[in-house]
């Protein structure tokens, strides 16, 4: 089987990981090529001179290149290969704590972020935290373990489905169009995938939405800030006029446990740092002066008590800016074999702390799911067997077969988490927004409150970090087993 995965980010190098781990042997040889437009160059970094969608992809939504994986996440990578999980939690910093605190220095309330660890691994006493860490670290982790030759720099222009025969793949450059059984759209919000499943519908109905934020970042040396930061911490300031968020980005380098999700270890050299504030008309990077965009940062700031902000906002100079993107709810990730994962199918605000972790959800599911229906297609093709060879041409039709009920039990599974924690998210966001003096302090009110009741949160938290999505796709495949 030809699978083509249009995207080389952290979604798309997941997926081709845990295709190669997943897809059984005995269902024939499976050829799996990356196709990605940036040449040498993270493709999920914001640092791409000269693209016109430079700022609009959601893989840079946590601004200066910091991100979180949750717990869920780190599982899916710990089921994938436990040497690439330490690798990811070397490369940044475990974090126990997140700590909401007002935008005069008082803390609001403390969440912990850990959940117990797999039985399988029979370690039933330790937790598993999250994982802050650079966006960068991640995606090298994760393109260390895929050969050179399986990803090919090139531009897609276009996605053409096919429900009888294979997909096609057009590039930009008009080199010659690429057959592929499965398509895989990893490309982020922008997508070009995507196009390919509502191509009869109007483009507003699936076209990225500009949430009304913005959010700037960056990191600098730990040494400023060492001691003002809680160490194992992620740390949320809230005002009325904005947010701001800090936490240390990798571990040092001597420290003995650096490589494990269940310990806190000491800091590294960088602490990694974002705010974010209401913007009614997206700007355009290219034409931002980044000098005033930066003195309006220090103006934005310049009363809040926490020293760690006023730290960073004294010693950086703000080089880029990052609208929050958000995908419409799409009714289908799927046609004909085409099929999304990651932010080309629910680009989530940064808010909801789980996009990453959603993408790496996504595409297990999908392997999972796709490595069953193609053992049982192979199944029954060996008790229908007849001749000595397989006809090409049934074979490729219970390829396709087993490609597309994949798929839909793939949606089926992933739509209304992702929805949750999406509609979760969103009502997050709206404490990132100008406000009246009033709202400002209901706002701390309730926040305050909660911190005295903790299982308001902790239980919606558990409930998103402790969820296997591999036990999930068992469950459901065991129940369509026993109808």
């Amino acid at each position: 089987m030809k699978i083509a995965i249009i995207g080389a980010g952290i979604a798309g190098c997941t997926a081709y990981l845990e295709l190669q781990k997943h897809l059984p042997e005995a269902t024939g040889d499976h050829e799996i090529i990356i196709y990605e437009a940036y040449k040498d160059i993270d493709p999920s970094s914001e640092q791409r001179d000269g693209d016109e969608e430079e700022h609009s992809d959601p893989s840079t939504l946590l601004v200066g290149g910091g991100l979180g994986i949750a717990p869920n996440g780190l599982n899916v990578l710990r089921r994938l290969d436990p040497d690439l999980l330490k690798s990811v939690v070397r490369g940044g910093y475990v974090v126990s704590t997140s700590n909401l605190k007002n935008k005069h220095g008082s803390l609001l309330m403390s969440l912990k972020s850990h959940v117990s660890s797999a039985s399988e691994e029979n370690i039933d006493t330790q937790k598993m935290h999250m994982v802050a860490s650079s966006r960068h670290a991640f995606w090298k982790a994760l393109r260390a373990r895929i050969p050179d030759a399986q990803i090919i720099n090139k531009r897609v222009r276009e996605v053409v489905p096919d429900a009888e025969k294979r997909n096609i793949v057009h590039f930009v450059d008009d080199s010659a169009p690429v057959e592929a059984d499965l398509v895989i759209g990893a490309d982020g919000v922008r997508s070009t995938t995507k196009r390919a499943i509502f191509a009869d519908a109007e483009e507003d109905s699936y076209l990225p939405h500009y949430e009304g934020l913005v959010g700037v970042g960056g990191f600098i040396p730990t040494t400023e800030v060492r001691d003002l930061v809680e160490k194992g911490s992620m740390n949320f300031i809230f005002g009325g006029n904005g947010f701001f968020g800090y936490f240390f980005a990798d571990s040092a380098v001597a420290a003995a446990n650096r490589d494990s999700p269940y310990h806190i270890s000491e800091p590294g050299e960088l602490l990694a740092w974002w705010s974010t504030y209401a913007i009614e008309e997206c700007p355009n990077g290219k034409t931002l002066d980044m000098a005033d965009v930066t003195r309006q940062l220090r103006e934005r700031h310049a009363y809040w008590k926490d020293p760690v902000v006023q730290k960073v906002i004294q010693s950086i100079r703000v080089q880029n800016m990052y609208p929050t993107w958000t995908s419409p709810p799409l009714r289908t990730w799927e046609r004909d074999g085409v099929v999304l994962v990651g932010d080309a199918a629910h680009a989530l605000p940064s808010s909801s702390g789980q996009g990453s972790s959603q993408a790496l959800e996504d595409v297990e599911a999908l392997a999972l799911f796709l490595a069953h229906y193609l053992r049982a297609e192979c199944q029954d093709k060996e008790h229908q067997r007849k001749d000595d060879e397989e006809n090409e041409d049934c074979v490729a039709k219970a390829q396709k077969r087993a490609i597309m009920t994949a798929a839909k039990q793939y949606i089926n599974l992933r739509q209304p988490r992702v929805t949750e924690i999406l509609e979760n998210a969103q009502k997050m966001q709206s404490t990132k927004r100008d406000m009246g003096l009033l709202q400002e302090y209901s706002m701390y009110a309730v926040m305050k409150i909660i911190g005295w009741f903790p299982s308001l949160m902790t239980d919606q938290i558990r409930r998103v970090n402790e969820y296997n999505v591999a036990d999930h796709v068992a469950q459901v495949l065991s129940e369509l087993g026993s109808n």
